[in-house]
């Protein structure tokens, strides 16, 4: 596996094109856990994201999307995905 957060990134903005987006790999933080695969990185991950395309969605869609663009690096291994959704100031 290698996945990367470089990889995520630009999965997303091909996806979702977002105005915001920081991806970080916390899979060291989760060594020995579930879902680690020992080599502290590619298995946990948190996205702060904001994009024109979450407009007037619930918060349970904008994950879905977050999600779905994503599904590749799930059937990959990646274990775990925290979703932050940054509402930008108008």
């Amino acid at each position: 596996m290698n996945i990367t957060s470089q990889a995520i990134e630009s999965k997303l903005i091909a996806d979702l094109k977002p105005f915001f987006l920081q991806v970080d790999d916390e899979s060291a933080a989760h060594a020995g856990h579930a879902g680690s695969d020992g080599s502290g990185q590619g298995t946990h991950f948190r996205v702060r994201i904001s994009a024109g395309v979450f407009t007037g969605l619930t918060r349970v869609a904008r994950h879905r999307l977050v999600y779905d663009s994503l599904q590749q690096f799930t059937d990959q291994g990646l274990h775990a995905l925290a979703i932050e959704i940054v509402e930008l100031p108008a």
